[in-house]
């Protein structure tokens, strides 16, 4: 088997598809089952996934400087598709994996992973470039690709029913969770508290880039909701890159970080981030939509007690270990947040549940159930 595998979205700061793609392109190295694998991301070929975090940046940082943003993400991604076209006319018998959506026009045989369809769920949550583009380029790489690859069955369902795919077309591969998520004694957590000021505090911690569909603001409203006693003894700690629409979530939480009672430590960089979950009190995450749910996953391989919304793919990925709510009933999450941080007897069996849940996910499955679907692709 020869394989490309498009790296587009290994671009710092690393959301949950830049984390998929990495560790999809790291588990993908050495196989004996892939006699040839090559890298390709923008115009160029890379040399392997850590040389893309590098190449990728320079990019990320004119995507979001540039005018006329909807004119020239078309424009990149014609320039791109005719490169790629350019670079691999001399490839023959290679498979392309697109793990962001959406295959090169010339790339045939290909798979592609459809992480989740909040675009056409939660059309006001996305920048209109970004639907007008999957709007345009999605049913081409429907129709083209040879297998499809979700991350949930709950996902799974959505492509089948809402687009139409044929069922023995589309597979659920859940994601995995690195090794460095689990429970660490306190004096190796210290020097990452101390540099974000949360040393010595039983914080609650909330992981996810400030965008509306994470349902930022209802969940801030609702920790406001919480006596003050305890909102003093337990901050509410925001890690997340900036996303957009967040206006909301600005005026709820301003008053709370004058209080001393939350604080957004923006990007946490991942070598952080292992650190801050180990050494939460307790983690949330009221999220409107999800296609897995990764930071639900790292909770509880860190063996912190977890609440989260009961909506989409969440379900899946937390089993009987979290502490579920409806994420628009900012009284019922107000109360949920309660219990996960007062309920003794609840947390330490949460604790126990999560870490036995985390060891369901792997990325070497992950790995080895998307091989099985180049070959199905192939086979196709």
């Amino acid at each position: 088997m020869n394989l490309i595998l498009g790296v587009d979205a290994i671009v710092p700061p690393l959301t949950g598809i830049g984390h998929y793609a990495l560790h999809l392109a790291r588990g993908l190295r050495g196989r004996t089952d892939i006699a040839d694998l090559r890298y390709f991301a923008g115009w160029r070929w890379l040399a392997d996934p850590e040389q893309a975090l590098a190449a990728n940046r320079a990019l990320a940082v004119a995507q979001r400087r540039i005018p006329c943003k909807t004119l020239a993400f078309n424009l990149y991604q014609q320039a791109r598709d005719v490169a790629f076209r350019w670079q691999s006319r001399s490839l023959r018998g290679y498979l392309f994996h697109a793990p962001n959506y959406i295959l090169p026009t010339f790339a045939n045989p290909g798979v592609a992973t459809i992480h989740d369809l909040s675009h056409l769920r939660y059309p006001q949550f996305h920048p209109r470039e970004r639907i007008a583009y999957l709007e345009r380029r999605l049913p081409d790489t429907l129709r083209r690709a040879g297998c499809l690859i979700s991350d949930s069955e709950f996902i799974r369902q959505e492509i089948i029913t809402l687009l139409g795919v044929a069922p023995q077309r589309v597979r659920a591969i859940p994601l995995g969770v690195d090794p460095v998520f689990h429970p660490r004694p306190t004096p190796e957590l210290q020097p990452a508290l101390d540099r974000y000021r949360l040393a010595g505090l039983p914080y609650l911690l909330v992981v996810a880039t400030l965008e509306p569909r994470k349902n930022l603001a209802r969940m801030v409203a609702a920790y406001a909701r919480l006596p003050v006693t305890l909102r003093r003894r337990h901050p509410l700690a925001l890690a997340g890159a900036p996303g957009w629409l967040s206006a909301d979530l600005e005026r709820a939480i301003e008053p709370l970080e004058r209080a001393g009672q939350a604080r957004r430590l923006g990007y946490v960089p991942q070598g952080d981030l292992p650190l801050l979950y180990a050494g939460a009190f307790a983690f949330a995450y009221p999220s409107l939509y999800e296609g897995f749910g990764l930071p639900v996953l790292e909770a509880l391989a860190s063996g912190v007690p977890t609440l989260s919304s009961d909506r989409a793919s969440l379900p899946e990925v937390a089993g009987a270990a979290a502490l579920y709510v409806d994420p628009e009933d900012v009284d019922q999450l107000s109360a949920g947040l309660e219990r996960l941080l007062t309920d003794d007897p609840w947390r330490a069996a949460a604790v126990t549940a999560g870490l036995l849940q985390a060891r369901r996910f792997s990325w070497g499955r992950c790995v080895d159930q998307t091989v099985a679907a180049y070959r199905a692709a192939l086979d196709g």
